[in-house]
């Protein structure tokens, strides 16, 4: 005996067979071990800020005596406390945030005979360690296209021999007054000494003469005009001076 055909039964059959495999397809779309929604990639670390450039060689205290305001600094390091053998670098910053560069440099440098001191006296024969000024400009030659305000003046000659018996025509052709013991905005052959004569003053950037000096610095002559062409009142240069150690402090 044959049972009667249920077309409705057979229609509901398929059509499970149907969603079923359907649903299947779908799950196997998906990768094992994909990531969910929940999931994120790892956050990139915050950048670090960006520092100033610091002048290589000088010591957090140095760096403190050095104006907020000045955009110039000529670093002079001489090789030893008591040596009068040293180096002289411009250096330049622009933009407070991005810190120094050097500008010009390194150039040969001499000091005082007897080297450095941090409380200079007349006579000593040594350097003043320090962060000094640079605000006035002069020479016995005629003005090489300084910034600084410049004195041309016939008092500047010089003659003689210095230490080791070299000639010391010529010294005073190009000067930078170092503003220690003096008062800035004056010729650098004004004697006014703020702190007494016993301190001494006179402490002059000018040409090398090939040996050691009595407390200035010395620069060979075409460096000496290259830098008064440098300095800018605008930027207020600042000369930083010492022996290495001194300035690491």
């Amino acid at each position: 005996m044959s049972l009667p055909r249920r077309p409705h039964v057979l229609l509901v059959v398929l059509f499970l067979l149907v969603i079923g495999c359907s649903a299947g397809a779908v799950q196997s779309t998906a990768p094992r071990g994909a990531a969910g929604p929940e999931s994120s990639a790892a956050a990139s670390p915050p950048a670090e800020p960006v520092r100033p450039r610091e002048i290589p060689g000088l010591g957090p205290l140095v760096r403190a005596e050095i104006p907020a305001t000045a955009r110039q600094a000529v670093v002079v390091t001489g090789e030893g406390p008591d040596t009068n053998l040293s180096s002289a670098v411009l250096f330049t910053r622009d933009d407070p945030a991005l810190g120094w560069r050097p500008e010009a440099g390194p150039w040969p440098a001499h000091n005082g005979r007897e080297g450095w001191t941090d409380h200079h006296v007349a006579g000593d024969l040594r350097s003043p360690v320090g962060v000094f000024g640079l605000t006035d400009a002069g020479g016995r030659l005629p003005d090489p296209g300084a910034l600084l305000p410049y004195d041309e003046q016939s008092r500047f000659a010089v003659s003689g021999e210095g230490f080791y018996g070299e000639p010391l025509e010529g010294s005073f052709d190009y000067v930078v007054a170092i503003n220690y013991n003096r008062t800035p905005g004056t010729t650098p052959l004004d004697r006014t000494r703020p702190l007494g004569g016993g301190r001494g003053g006179g402490i002059w950037i000018h040409v090398d003469h090939g040996g050691p000096t009595q407390g200035c610095v010395s620069l060979p002559e075409e460096r000496m005009k290259e830098l008064l062409r440098l300095l800018d009142p605008v930027k207020n240069p600042v000369i930083v001076m010492g022996d290495a150690a001194a300035l690491s402090m």
